[in-house]
């Protein structure tokens, strides 16, 4: 599975609207507005590198308002939960 995170600057009269349409592109798993160096977050998850390359510039970018995108692709994800369970082995190990 790939995962990016795609920041998306857009036109300011369009940031609410494009939200609401990536939000149903295929390949799109959840998008965020931000303040900040965007105006929006785009998370997207596909199988392959290929899909993610038509995600963002085919369907990402057919949308209107997008003025410019950044893609950010994710090697490995880390939780709270995988961070918590690490520190507690190291718990273990010394008691």
């Amino acid at each position: 599975m790939v995962h990016a995170f795609v920041l998306i600057d857009a036109v300011p009269s369009r940031v609410a609207p494009l939200a609401t349409e990536l939000a149903e592109v295929d390949g799109v798993a959840e998008v965020y507005s931000v303040a900040g160096h965007a105006d929006l977050v785009a998370v997207v998850r596909v199988r392959h590198h290929e899909e993610l390359a038509d995600v963002v510039t085919r369907r990402i970018h057919a949308l209107e308002g997008i003025t410019d995108t950044r893609t950010l692709i994710a090697f490995q994800a880390y939780s709270r939960r995988d961070l918590e369970a690490l520190w507690d082995l190291g718990d273990d190990a010394a008691g």
